[in-house]
C-alpha cells in the first residue's frame, strides 16, 4: 500500500502539472496549430505553432480539459491518501510528507468545488482563471512533498499517539488552511485586476473574486477556530495544559486573528476592496509560515516533522 500510495502521488503531480498548463492556455487563449508547409515541389513538413485562439468553442474545450484533469487529480490523490492510511494504520497526516500531500489534495478539492459553483458556460470572464494560480500552487506543494520530505513509514511519536484526535484535529487544520488558500488565489487575481478597474478581460470581475474570497474565508475561519480548540483539548491530555504559547499554537492563533481582522474590516467601506485583498495575501503568508517555517526551523512541542 505504501508503494501504491507513492505511485498515485506521482500520478496526481503529473495531472496537476498538466492541468496548470491547460489553465494557462485557457487564460491566454492559446491553441496548438499543426500546418503542413507548402513548397515549390508540393507539400512540405508539418509545422507546429502556438497561436491565439479566442473563440468560445476553443476556450470551452481547453477549459473543460483543465477541469477534467483537476477532478482526475483530486480522485487520484484521495486514493493515494486512502492507500497511505491503510499502510500506516492511522490518519495520513502525521509528518511533513503526509501533511503536504493532504494539504495539496484539500486545496485542489476546494478549488474544484468553487470552480464548479462559479463557472458559467460560454462566459468570456471565466472563473477557471483561478486555476492558473491554484493549480501551480498545488503542483509546487506536491513537488516539495515528494522531493524534500521522506515518505518512509515510521512509528508515531508519543504526542501523536491519540489516533482519534490526530485524525480530527489535523484534518480540521488541513481543511481550514485549504479553504483559506482559495481566498488567497481570489485575492491575488483581485489585485491583478486593480480591484473594480477590472483591467483584464479574461479574468473574472472583481466582484466575483471578492465573493469567492469572502465565502472561502467564512468556511476556513470557522473550521480553523474549531481546529485550534481541538488542539487545545489535545494539548491538555498530552502535555497537561490547554495553552502554552508553543510556536505552532501562537502562529495558528495569529493566522486566525488576521482572517478575523479581514472579516471585520471588510464590513467597513474604506477597507473593502484592495485593502481586504492585501490582508488575505498576508493571511496566506502566515498559513505558509505556520506550516513550513514553524514545522521545520522553529523548535517546540510540535516539532515532529519527520524530516
Amino acid at each position: 500500500m505504501e508503494s501504491l500510495s507513492s505511485t498515485l502521488v506521482y500520478v496526481g503531480l503529473a495531472l496537476t502539472v498538466a492541468a496548470s498548463a491547460l489553465y494557462w492556455a485557457h487564460l491566454a487563449g492559446l491553441r496548438v496549430v499543426m500546418r503542413r508547409m507548402a513548397t515549390e515541389t508540393g507539400t512540405g513538413p508539418v509545422i507546429t505553432t502556438i497561436e491565439r485562439g479566442d473563440t468560445n468553442g476553443w476556450a470551452e474545450s481547453v477549459g473543460f480539459a483543465a477541469t477534467a484533469a483537476t477532478w482526475s487529480a483530486v480522485a487520484v490523490l484521495i486514493a493515494a491518501l486512502i492507500a497511505r492510511w491503510l499502510a500506516v494504520d492511522h490518519a495520513p497526516w502525521s509528518n511533513m510528507y503526509e501533511f503536504t500531500i493532504a494539504f495539496a489534495t484539500a486545496i485542489l478539492g476546494f478549488y474544484a468545488v468553487f470552480e464548479r459553483i462559479y463557472v458559467k458556460p460560454h462566459a468570456k470572464r471565466s472563473a477557471r482563471a483561478l486555476g492558473s494560480v491554484a493549480l501551480p500552487t498545488v503542483a509546487a506543494m506536491l513537488a516539495v512533498g515528494v522531493i524534500f520530505f521522506p515518505s518512509a513509514v515510521n512509528p508515531l511519536v508519543p504526542a501523536l499517539q491519540n489516533t482519534d484526535l490526530l485524525a480530527i484535529h489535523v484534518a480540521a487544520m488541513i481543511t481550514a488552511y485549504a479553504a483559506l488558500s482559495v481566498s488567497f488565489v481570489a485575492a491575488s487575481l483581485y489585485i491583478a485586476q486593480s480591484g473594480e478597474k477590472n483591467r483584464f478581460a479574461r479574468l473574472p470581475r472583481a466582484r466575483t473574486l471578492d465573493d469567492i474570497a469572502y465565502k472561502s474565508v467564512m468556511i476556513g475561519f470557522q473550521i480553523l477556530a474549531a481546529g485550534v480548540a481541538l488542539g487545545a483539548y489535545w494539548a491538555n491530555s498530552a502535555w497537561g495544559r490547554y495553552w502554552g504559547w508553543d510556536p505552532k499554537e501562537t502562529s495558528a492563533v495569529v493566522t486566525w486573528l488576521i482572517y478575523g481582522i479581514y472579516l471585520h474590516m471588510r464590513g467597513l467601506r474604506k477597507w473593502a476592496g484592495m485593502r481586504s485583498a492585501y490582508i488575505l495575501v498576508l493571511g496566506f503568508a502566515t498559513v505558509l509560515f505556520t506550516y513550513f517555517v514553524v514545522n521545520l526551523w522553529v523548535s517546540g512541542l510540535h516539532s515532529y516533522a519527520g524530516v
